[in-house]
């Protein structure tokens, strides 16, 4: 008798895709009502995603976090509630990611704690990392310059990122 393997998305990497939705859907709340209906639909849409193991439900909620933070960063004027924002949307796109391929590759009944824990510690120390770097030349460079050449900035990082990811 051939056992069922349960190819759902993985459980570390869902849990940490939803928390990371949470936070960039949070972030947007504090800037514009608008930007809290986007920041919403785009947590119930990744988290739809990671539960059912749709990449495009994933990308399409990533889609919908990163306009709210964007939008929120561009109505606000705040580059402290942008980046945390930008940075949680794209770690909830690649947890979410993440946790289907585990799902897909390895089964939900396989240890892949671990994997999965490094695989979020470096996805999280890249992320914040060129956050902050960006933030840094933003800083360093600013001299009158708006938030919104920091929302250009980060949309660059963010499309070059899915670039180089395939």
């Amino acid at each position: 008798m051939t056992r069922e393997i349960d190819r759902s998305p993985a459980r570390l990497s869902s849990a940490l895709a939803v928390t990371a939705a949470a936070l960039a859907a949070g972030t947007s709340a504090l800037t514009a009502t608008l930007t809290l209906t986007v920041g919403a639909a785009g947590f119930l849409v990744v988290t739809f995603g990671v539960v059912r193991g749709s990449r495009r439900a994933v990308t399409l909620g990533a889609v919908a976090l990163l306009v709210g933070a964007l939008v929120g960063g561009l109505l606000s004027g705040a580059p402290y509630l942008l980046l945390p924002g930008v940075i949680a949307t794209v770690l909830a796109w690649d947890f979410g990611e993440q946790a289907i391929n585990v799902g897909e590759q390895l089964g939900r009944g396989a240890d892949t704690t671990q994997l999965e824990a490094t695989h979020a510690a470096g996805s999280t120390v890249v992320a914040v990392g060129a956050g902050g770097l960006g933030y840094g030349i933003f800083l360093a460079s600013s001299g009158g310059q708006p938030v919104t050449a920091l929302v250009f900035l980060l949309l660059a990082a963010v499309v070059l990122t899915s670039a180089l990811r395939n």
